[in-house]
């Protein structure tokens, strides 16, 4: 059956119209392929940051940062990799997420060479910002092309999960590689070894990547670059970093002080800008459309993504300064203790199963429990020698608590979102998961240096309880979200149009279950101009669904 579109020659204005470019159906073979080369960079990624946990104390003194300042070494990375997330996900969804991916790949393996040259503090934290950005890149982009690669619902689980769970061994192998660097070699091996592989793997990538499928209108150079919402990204970016400044400079200015208190109220104050901006613009050209925070359960599962790396981040952060500051263990000693963090949430990465039979709300909600009963017995770790009875057990049932949240909020994100979102929605997710792990290690560090300088200096654990407590109270606050808000009764409706292979047509459902596929035959689809916009926007490989407007 041949497929007939709309006349949009009246139409056109900013559009230039093209022909469709159809592709074959990729094997499973390719597919499967592709997948391991999108969960390879993964791994990259948080390894590299992993890694740095083992490395913060080395580099701590290279650099001659302060407690507060060290922070930065983490969160510069991960604010500008969350800011810059909504506007690569709109970079995906407008531009060809092919070369999105690997343009970002190439460049942050550059900069990761770079990295291991610097011996300023400052550059070296304004590389790690940069470096933040070009894999901002590729995340949304991996992610938009996963969902394209594998449409139906039960593989694309698999699929998503199998991502995660690359995130995870990066995590594990992390601590070891950045240990190993510490102590033998140097922490600037830590960036080498990242770009020796990331570099020929771009080179990969671009072969084996098959090129994309146009859409039949695209629009022309000006126009994309409208949608980025270059304004709004700005906004954004810059009052998140305030907020960080002003909380990382309570604990050293004093809480009450001008250095404290005005950036925070000019971050609060951007931040609302930042949303009423959002809410003037076009669907189109909004990185946040204000819209896409009234899909169903959308805010609540943005919300718990703040969660996993705020609860990983912080905990590799106490326990790594606590371990080798204080009690002097080697760097390798103190990353083999952490190793049953990153086992565990590799394991507990694949319970995506349990997505399909229990509700996605109630995997989060005992996530949540786990996560809070672990930091319960950290807030009476006070020693080396609670290691095995305290700090052993709280690392385990807290990861797998944090990946059980992480895996559900991801897999049902997607779920409730049409898939032409897909990269936007994956960037959105992703920020969610930076944003937690910079506010919160700016949070936590800052509350810890301020109990430790009134109770007695760094060796004072009562620094250290009070930022769990801190932590323990902030999900508590999310679970009771989670239990009021989560909807699981929703009826079915039409969201969009997924995408399938050439040939076949489908029509995408959201339910309760998640989006569930008519069966793979010809069917016939009346779609308002609206739903068919959405289709063409969402075409991607195979030729997207074929549809017959009548």
């Amino acid at each position: 059956m041949e497929s007939s579109l709309p006349n949009e020659s009246s139409k056109v204005t900013d559009w230039d119209p093209e022909p469709s470019v159809r592709r074959p159906t990729l094997s499973n073979a390719h597919r499967y392929t592709l997948l391991l080369i999108f969960c390879i960079t993964q791994f990259l990624y948080t390894l590299t940051n992993s890694a740095l946990f083992s490395a913060i104390p080395s580099l701590v003194r290279k650099f001659d940062f302060t407690q507060s300042q060290s922070v930065w070494i983490i969160s510069a990375y991960q604010l500008s990799f969350a800011s810059f997330l909504l506007m690569s996900g709109k970079v995906s969804d407008i531009y060809n997420p092919k070369y999105t991916f690997i343009t970002g790949k190439f460049i942050l393996g550059v900069i990761s060479i770079g990295l291991g040259f610097v011996s300023d503090g400052i550059l070296f934290l304004a590389l790690r910002a940069l470096s933040g950005i070009a894999a901002s890149l590729t995340v949304p982009s991996a992610l938009a092309l996963l969902i394209g690669l594998f449409p139906e619902p039960r593989h694309q689980a698999v699929a998503i999960a199998a991502f995660g769970a690359w995130a995870a061994i990066g995590v594990v192998l992390g601590l070891v590689t950045g240990a190993l660097f510490v102590e033998y070699v140097s922490p600037n091996w830590v960036f080498w070894f990242v770009s020796t592989v990331i570099i020929p793997s771009t080179l990969i990538s671009a072969i084996l990547i098959p090129p994309q499928t146009k859409p039949v209108v695209r629009e022309r150079g000006i126009t994309k670059f409208k949608s980025l919402d270059v304004i709004g990204i700005s906004i954004l970016t810059a009052a998140v970093i305030l907020f960080i400044f002003a909380v990382t400079s309570g604990s050293i200015a004093g809480w009450g002080s001008a250095m404290t208190l005005a950036p925070l109220v000019i971050s609060f104050a951007m931040i609302s800008l930042f949303f009423y901006w959002e809410a003037l613009l076009p669907v189109e050209g909004a990185a946040v459309p204000s819209s896409t925070w009234f899909i169903p359960n959308f805010s609540v599962l943005f919300g718990t993504a703040l969660l996993p790396y705020f609860w990983w981040a912080n905990i590799f952060t106490v326990y790594v300064s606590l371990w080798q500051d204080i009690y002097q263990w080697s760097a390798m000693s103190s990353a083999v203790h952490m190793l049953p963090i990153g086992i565990t949430a590799f394991l507990f990465s694949f319970a995506n199963k349990w997505t399909g039979v229990i509700s996605a709300k109630w995997l989060i909600l005992l996530g949540a429990l786990m996560m809070m009963a672990a930091l319960v017995l950290f807030t009476f770790a006070d020693g080396p020698d609670k290691y095995w009875p305290l700090v052993f057990p709280g690392f385990i049932i807290g990861s797998a608590g944090a990946m059980l949240i992480q895996m559900s909020a991801n897999i049902a994100i997607f779920r409730t979102t049409p898939p032409s979102m897909a990269g936007t929605v994956g960037a959105m997710f992703n920020c969610g998961l930076q944003l937690g792990s910079a506010l919160g290690l700016a949070a936590v560090s800052s509350i810890q240096a301020s109990v430790q300088e009134k109770n007695g200096g760094p060796s004072n654990y009562e620094g250290q309880s009070a930022g769990f407590w801190f932590m323990l109270a902030c999900i508590c606050v999310a679970a009771l979200a989670v239990l009021v808000f989560y909807r699981v009764d929703m009826a079915p409706e039409i969201v969009s149009v997924a995408q399938l292979p050439v040939d076949v047509k489908q029509d995408a459902v959201a339910s309760p279950g998640g989006l569930v596929p008519w069966p793979a035959e010809e069917v016939k689809v009346e779609l308002s101009d609206a739903m068919l916009e959405d289709m063409l926007s969402s075409l991607c490989f195979s030729g997207g669904a074929v549809v017959e407007n009548t």
